[in-house]
């Protein structure tokens, strides 16, 4: 078997495990500080000892809630498999209470084999759920409701989480209840009467440190010696993942690629780009993989469009950002115009444009939306006198600036309020301006 298919067949294994959130959080599992860990101790002692419980996932989309915590439950449903019924609601579907009795009714019944009436009134819904937390509390059985999107149920009159709550302050009912929700106050969105009932326990997914970026790297993406693929091959591919993960480049490369977005979600899109530009034909990744990939996440719109601008646009959006340095908070064509002026004046360069060429250059900034008016008065007054504000970040222009080769400007690349600008010579015009 060729070196192509050998590659084939691992770049076939990776992408599957990039696919498998259940095996990217199976590496945090062993840690007794993990949330695996945390949620799953709290989740089993219910189990266990037959207690309520109740707790909050919290965190940015993308952290890894929902992904840990099926993990928990696959563990448990393993570990437990005849003393545990998960019922899972979505705030985006059940949010309204009719409709979430009515689901907990119907995946009730589906799990105890018995008839579901869709005829069935809230009232009748409500009190077989509470029928079931008793049946299955003095059966030793522990439901475990999962709401998804918690902060939706906490709108309105929280008929259903004042429902679950209470009834799990009696001794005859076994629940738990795990709310999932990127809304850090979520708890702070509850009734008086609900949050009495509420138990307050809460898990925070925070952005990984560089040291659990490090370890799920190497989960991720070091092949098993335990595979179909050859040893000597599984060998030299670990060996230089290690080099690549030990280079520093490579860690600039995560660390920017966090600093976008420093979810789990994210690593797994960057890696995902990353290991389908492998090369078949040598079979390894290298450090230009990352670094194509990190290029493909760092778009900016803006930043291309103003690549494209011509020397006439630049030297617009050049003036309008000195004038904010300067604190003028508004200002229109004709002021611009003036800077435009006075910057010329001071570096005598030969590319001076007239008046007539710089409204169509600016007419052109507004229809790209680099630049916007700053309100909408005064729509019935002409485009010269009308305030406009620059839609583009300091940041943006001058990597701009320096990128682009017919660039007329150079910053200092502190963009301190005192910035100087030096005009270099250019002869190139659009002739879009004079068509």
């Amino acid at each position: 078997m060729g070196r192509d298919n050998f590659a084939e067949k691992a770049l076939i294994f990776l992408r599957s495990r990039l696919c498998d959130p259940s095996f990217i959080f199976s590496s945090f599992s062993n840690s007794p500080d993990s949330n695996y860990s945390k949620l799953k101790f709290i989740v089993s002692s219910s189990v266990i000892e037959g207690c309520n419980n109740s707790i909050l996932l919290l965190g940015p989309r993308g952290s890894g809630k929902v992904a840990v915590l099926e993990l928990v439950i696959r563990d448990l449903l393993l570990e437990y498999p005849d003393m545990i019924t998960v019922i899972k609601l979505s705030g985006l579907l059940h949010n309204d209470d009719i409709c979430a009795f009515k689901e907990i009714a119907r995946q009730l019944c589906v799990e105890n084999q018995l008839l579901f009436s869709k005829m069935a009134s809230f009232d009748d819904n409500s009190q077989f759920m509470l029928a079931m937390l008793r049946e299955c509390g003095l059966a030793h059985k522990t439901i475990i409701f999962i709401l998804d999107e918690f902060d939706l149920f906490a709108q309105g009159k929280q008929r259903l989480l004042y429902s679950l709550l209470d009834a799990m302050q009696s001794v005859s009912s076994q629940a738990v209840v795990i709310g999932i929700s990127c809304r850090l106050d979520a708890d702070q969105l509850l009734e008086k009467r609900v949050r009495s009932r509420f138990s307050h326990r809460k898990l925070l997914f925070l952005p990984s440190i560089n040291e659990e970026w490090h370890r799920l790297l190497e989960h991720i993406l070091l092949l098993p010696t335990e595979s179909t693929l050859p040893p000597n091959y599984v060998t030299e591919f670990n060996e230089k993942i290690q080099n690549i993960l030990a280079d520093v480049k490579f860690k600039e490369i995560i660390t920017t690629c966090t600093n976008i977005d420093s979810t789990v979600n994210a690593l797994l899109k960057f890696l995902f780009r990353a290991v389908s530009n492998m090369d078949l034909g040598t079979g390894f990744l290298s450090l230009e993989n990352f670094k194509t990939a990190l290029s493909t996440m760092q778009r900016q719109p803006k930043l291309e469009c103003i690549k494209d601008c011509s020397i006439l646009e630049l030297y617009i959006l050049v003036c309008m950002r000195r004038m904010e340095i300067k604190e003028q908070n508004s200002y229109n064509f004709n002021s611009i115009m003036k800077e435009y002026k006075s910057v010329h004046d001071s570096c005598q360069t030969s590319d001076y444009y007239a008046q007539n060429v710089c409204l169509r250059a600016f007419e052109h900034l507004l229809r790209r939306e680099l630049i916007s008016f700053a309100d909408n008065r005064g729509n019935n007054q002409s485009i010269e006198f009308r305030p406009v504000k620059l839609l583009v970040s300091s940041h943006e222009l001058h990597q701009a600036l320096t990128s682009t080769r017919s660039s007329p400007v150079s910053f200092s690349p502190s963009l301190v309020p005192y910035l100087n600008i030096f005009i270099m010579v250019s002869n190139r015009v659009h002739e879009v301006y004079f068509s």
